[in-house]
């Protein structure tokens, strides 16, 4: 079966340079807006282990869904305009950390969130429109505002799943390491030939590891960032305030702890890959708990 014609079309905003002025502005002013660490932390999705944005919109598009429904039966205006003033509510906090997202990926990315941000304000400007000629008492008016608001989100919607689903904005890069490094324990190299608290990559079993020595001990991760696939070894080694050593992703700035490979900053919220090692006659093996490949 072929895939229908308008896929190609929003296919095509991944390589349109027109909406690269759009996107600069956008990433200039929301850069500035959610400036705070923390607050980009909480919208990324990081103290809950995946991306927030996907199930903070389903709130709001239920309640705008909902709305649509009820208009369909007789006597229920109140109820209506009540589920369409909840969604226009809750849309808010789900469309700030659409934006901290959005901050945070390549530039084909970019150009199909923005324009998938653009319907949706649209949306829920008709929406609050909607709500407006609701309480006025102008039903007819309000159900249609209503209608067209529902049609343009439901192709911000879309947008959303090409995002997510067809260039993977908000996988887990690193998921599929477990299921291609073999189980048991595998050589990565002699302890002593590894650079003294440098990240090194070192490929084992056609796996690119991140490796750090520090003393008589070897710190191993994945090295593809589970956040887009950045290559660690190209970022930094450092001590936070608490004295974790970190390890920062050299595209997005994303933050682990080099022991345990959890998250400390986002744009990332899946852990790294963590490989248990051992010293057998100066030489470091490695495994990882889990591995099936």
């Amino acid at each position: 079966m072929q895939e229908l014609a308008f896929v190609t079309t929003v296919s095509a905003l991944e390589s349109d340079e027109r909406l690269d002025p759009l996107v600069a502005e956008a990433n200039t002013v929301f850069s500035r807006v959610f400036a705070s660490q923390t607050a980009r932390d909480l919208l990324h999705g990081v103290p809950i282990g995946h991306a927030l944005h996907p199930l903070a919109v389903q709130l709001p598009l239920g309640s705008f869904a909902s709305s649509a429904l009820l208009d369909l039966l007789p006597k229920t205006a109140r109820a209506s305009k009540f589920l369409v003033g909840v969604g226009i509510v809750t849309a808010i906090p789900a469309i700030a950390a659409g934006w901290v997202d959005w901050l945070a990926l390549h530039k084909q990315q970019q150009r199909v969130g923005v324009v998938h941000a653009v319907s949706n304000a649209a949306a829920v400007g008709l929406y609050t429109l909607s709500f407006v000629q609701r309480g006025r008492g102008r039903q007819a008016s309000g159900r249609l505002l209503g209608l067209a608001g529902l049609a343009v989100i439901s192709v911000g919607g879309y947008l959303g799943g090409h995002l997510a689903y067809r260039q993977a904005s908000s996988a887990n890069h690193a998921e599929d390491v477990p299921h291609l490094f073999p189980a048991g324990w595998q050589t990565l190299g002699v302890l002593d030939k590894l650079p003294e608290g440098e990240p090194t990559r070192i490929s084992v079993a056609g796996q690119p590891l991140l490796v750090v020595r520090r003393g008589q001990k070897a710190d191993v991760l994945s090295n593809t960032c589970s956040h887009l696939s950045a290559p660690l070894d190209e970022g930094s080694i450092s001590r936070d305030a608490s004295g974790v050593t970190c390890v920062t992703c050299p595209w997005h700035g994303s933050v682990f702890d080099l022991e345990t490979g959890d998250v400390i900053h986002g744009p990332a919220t899946s852990p790294q890959p963590r490989f248990e090692t051992r010293l057998v006659d100066g030489v470091v093996q490695v495994r990882l708990p889990g591995a099936d490949g």
